[in-house]
């Protein structure tokens, strides 16, 4: 039985550096005319119409296993429950979306990926991502392209400086806000082998081999990788890793781990608040 989290707050999971990326994206001077402008055009009805026509809702007659999974974790969590939906696609992957009113939409392909336990994890990351409230600028952010362009923006080279500026603050809050999320999903699954492990099968992606995965010698691999010298990630970062609204799954998988071993996730299971 998972322990639940009455009264749990944001502030205390969020990455600090989720913090940080937020205060920089919003003193960005071009971000109130974007956000303006997604309200104005309705893209966030636009967005849940365009989803809940193309997925299933899940209900109590409907996956009952994964909405069963579901209410749990808003239960863990402390989230008023948001509308869950699974939709037909080959690639992994997991959003939550609506403004106004909140849904998660699961990929078929990553049920496949991942077992029950591993769920609880993938579903309290999106819960993580509604109870801080990213769904604004994570919706924007996955429009942010067309919205430039309704503004008269061109940011496919260097010529719009702000529009570029902005694109960048964006990536790097939507990198950080991940890794909040991350927590969220550990907070569900109450289980940090769980959590590795649900990371380590989305990196590897589905496989008949999935049972041979390890997920210690995934956290030897991550790290590997903190251990590169600053040089290198440099050069990463350079190479396009800059414009990623995902981090690395290794880096992730080190974050989480470091954050489990410094006891704040430890406080929050115990009933202190950790922020």
């Amino acid at each position: 039985m998972r322990r639940r989290l009455p009264g749990l707050r944001a502030e205390s999971f969020a990455h600090e550096g989720d913090r940080a990326a937020l205060q920089a994206l919003q003193k960005v001077p071009l971000l109130p005319k974007v956000i303006q402008k997604f309200h104005e055009v309705g893209l966030d009805r636009r967005m849940y119409l365009l989803n809940m026509a193309s997925a299933v809702r899940c209900g109590p007659r409907q996956f009952r296993t994964v909405y069963g999974i579901f209410r749990e974790c808003c239960a863990v969590l402390d989230v008023p429950e948001p509308e869950l939906y699974v939709t037909a696609n080959p690639f992994p992957n997991a959003f939550a979306g609506g403004v106004e009113r909140p849904y998660i939409t699961l990929r078929s392909s990553i049920l496949d990926a991942l077992d029950d336990a591993h769920l609880y994890h993938l579903i309290g990351h999106e819960l993580g991502h509604v109870k801080a409230g990213h769904v604004l600028y994570k919706s924007v952010a996955a429009v942010l392209l067309p919205l430039l362009e309704m503004l008269g923006r061109r940011t496919f080279g260097l010529g719009d400086v702000a529009g570029m500026g902005l694109l960048m603050a964006m990536a790097q809050w939507s990198r950080m806000a991940e890794l909040t999320a991350d927590r969220a999903g550990l907070l569900a699954s109450q289980s940090l082998e769980t959590s590795i492990e649900a990371n380590l099968r989305l990196c590897a992606g589905i496989s008949r081999f999935a049972h041979e995965l390890d997920a210690d010698e995934f956290l030897l691999q991550a790290r590997a990788y903190q251990d590169a010298g600053p040089a290198d990630k440099v050069l990463l970062f350079l190479s396009g890793s800059a414009a990623l609204t995902h981090p690395m799954p290794v880096h992730r998988a080190k974050e989480l781990e470091r954050w489990a071993n410094s006891g704040a996730y430890d406080r929050i299971l115990a009933g202190f608040d950790a922020a």
